[in-house]
């Protein structure tokens, strides 16, 4: 049996790469994240877009392996906040908050605008790259409605509050299965592995952006 081909994430947050090594098997690829990672000084993710700070992240980490390297920039997008938190999502209430934390700020904020719309929209951006070249960007987004109260205990981020109306449940709600086969996530790293499967992992010139 051929070993699975390695994909690396430039990223430690545990429950990402769960969900990305879920989807990725089937393809022939294990995610794992990217060896020595925690040692690697930080890229700055100073970038004002989605997009921007996943490129940053990919080419920048892609330097220290020969292998591919994806890394992703996502967040989720209130209307009534004019599309904040944004690329601050991570970092709503502060450098180093919490999910708890974060979720408060946003509870806060939407409470100062009664009445205003609760509709929101996850969105991630995951860019590919291998040895400081940049392979593809591939986007996602899911639209839901911020609650009030949170419900379900699974999922990371703002999850709890994120009611997803074709399911009737927030993504807290789901399981991992299911999450992943509708969110953001999903949707943007499918467009990754469905490149992979096309182009047979071979760098292209100009790299693709694939959206929607």
């Amino acid at each position: 049996m051929t070993a699975p081909c390695p994909l690396y994430l430039a990223s430690s947050n545990l429950g990402k790469r769960r969900e990305f090594h879920l989807a990725a098997a089937p393809w022939g690829y294990e995610v794992r994240i990217l060896p020595g990672f925690d040692r690697i000084p930080p890229c700055i993710e100073d970038g004002t877009t989605f997009e921007e700070n996943a490129r940053k992240k990919a080419l920048y980490y892609s330097a220290s392996t020969s292998a591919m390297v994806f890394a992703d920039d996502s967040g989720i997008r209130v209307d009534a906040l004019g599309g904040a938190p944004g690329v601050l999502s991570a970092r709503f209430a502060g450098p180093h908050a919490t999910d708890a934390e974060n979720n408060m700020r946003l509870l806060h904020e939407l409470a100062r605008r009664p009445g205003a719309s609760r509709s929101a929209q996850y969105v991630c951006v995951i860019a590919l790259a291998a040895r400081r070249q940049l392979l593809g960007v591939f986007e996602g987004m899911v639209a839901g409605v911020i609650m009030d109260l949170p419900r379900g205990s699974g999922g990371f981020g703002y999850d709890p509050y994120f009611y997803y109306p074709p399911a009737g449940k927030t993504f807290a709600e789901l399981t991992p299965d299911e999450k992943f086969e509708v969110s953001h996530r999903g949707v943007a790293f499918r467009k990754l592995l469905n490149f992979l499967a096309l182009q047979n992992a071979a760098p292209r010139s100009p790299a693709p952006r694939l959206t929607g």
